[in-house]
């Protein structure tokens, strides 16, 4: 077997969980794996408190997209659920985030692993100024042992996963930073893939790409999401409801109301988050 092949195999979609809602005569579908859990989770800049006391069950294998205005605590969040915030001297946390049995918070926790299964896409494309198949190659070296034959493999699956591959397979050896900027943000989710995470967070992917990358990546999402958990912050409210099976609005630091993105665009039930999708402020 490939190693594209066994990569592929671990990261399937869970059978088991239910796809779609029963009638209201009959039993109620499996609730989805939780695949990000937050308890009493608070975070902190020094004396200044970011996140007061967030409680959330992030499914697995769908799209959960926190909104919310500026400053509202979305990004902080995503960073803490892959430690980036370790290093900010004045940045700390109470409380609990858990994926599966790994309580992320624990100082024992090896951060490297960590970001191995938890990977994560920028705002703005940052690809190493290295090759197209350097910068995708780069994760499984650090994390694994692999043949080189097994390793163009993953670069190849990784690159046709990430929607790139049919428009950079003849420059592999070419600087990354000659690509597009579209190019180098399916690039980047092609380099976050190939180290196998099981989820992926994306602070605001879209923001510094013309419509049509923007298109494509949001069309990459939506199919990522049948492998992968994905958590995404965006400003764009279109996007979140293109884009998320699930929203949460965050409003200073707290999380007012998290649903079904349906749910929360069309019958919110709380009159800030109304505001807040129907434009009153943001």
């Amino acid at each position: 077997m490939s190693w594209s092949q066994s990569v592929s195999d671990v990261n399937q979609p869970n059978r088991n969980v239910a796809q779609t809602a029963t009638p209201s005569n009959q039993k109620l579908e499996t609730p989805p794996e939780v695949a990000i859990a937050l308890n009493s989770f608070n975070a902190f800049y020094g004396e200044f408190q970011a996140i007061y006391d967030v409680n959330l069950n992030l499914p697995a294998k769908q799209v959960t997209a926190f909104i919310g205005p500026s400053g509202c605590g979305k990004s902080t969040l995503l960073k803490w659920i892959n430690r980036m915030n370790d290093i900010v001297p004045s940045a700390h946390a109470t409380g609990v985030i858990k994926v599966g049995d790994l309580q992320i918070l624990d100082r024992q926790t090896d951060v490297v692993d960590l970001r191995r299964r938890i990977g994560m896409v920028f705002q703005k494309p940052n690809p190493f100024p290295k090759s197209i198949f350097d910068n995708v190659a780069f994760g499984p070296r650090l994390h694994f042992q692999i043949a080189k034959q097994d390793l163009a493999d993953l670069v190849e699956w990784s690159l046709r996963k990430a929607a790139v591959w049919d428009e950079v397979k003849d420059r592999l050896n070419k600087s990354a930073l000659g690509l597009s900027g579209g190019q180098q943000q399916r690039l980047c989710i092609a380099r976050a893939i190939a180290s196998g995470p099981e989820i992926l967070l994306m602070d605001e992917p879209c923001s510094a790409l013309d419509p049509g990358s923007t298109s494509r990546v949001e069309d990459l999402i939506y199919e990522l999401r049948e492998q992968y958990t994905i958590v995404m912050v965006t400003h764009n409210m279109q996007q979140a409801s293109r884009c998320s099976d699930r929203t949460a609005f965050f409003f200073k630091g707290e999380v007012i109301e998290e649903g079904q993105t349906k749910q929360i665009f069309t019958n919110p039930q709380q009159q800030k988050t109304e505001d807040y999708v129907t434009g009153k402020f943001g």
